[in-house]
């Protein structure tokens, strides 16, 4: 990761975000403090199926060890 100051990231924008473009992330600093980071864009938009999958994964790590639903129905208990 490349670091640079303020000053230097505002004088020098165009050239950063080519860089940043072709993958490098970019910490910027003030005074040796960290306060930005310039990463590259990633489109962050799911689809229907990616959702899918996710609920998928998250079923089989629930674990069911109480009583089903269904069970408590017929124990006559509210959920």
């Amino acid at each position: 990761m490349k670091e640079v100051g303020a000053y230097e990231a505002k004088t020098h924008l165009a050239e950063l975000l080519d860089e940043v473009m072709n993958g490098e992330t970019i910490l910027v600093t003030r005074r040796g403090k960290p306060v930005a980071k310039i990463v590259p864009y990633r489109d962050e938009t799911m689809s229907v199926d990616d959702i899918a999958d996710g609920f998928k994964r998250l079923r089989q790590m629930v674990s069911s060890e109480g009583p089903s639903i269904q069970e408590m129905i017929e124990e006559g208990r509210r959920f």
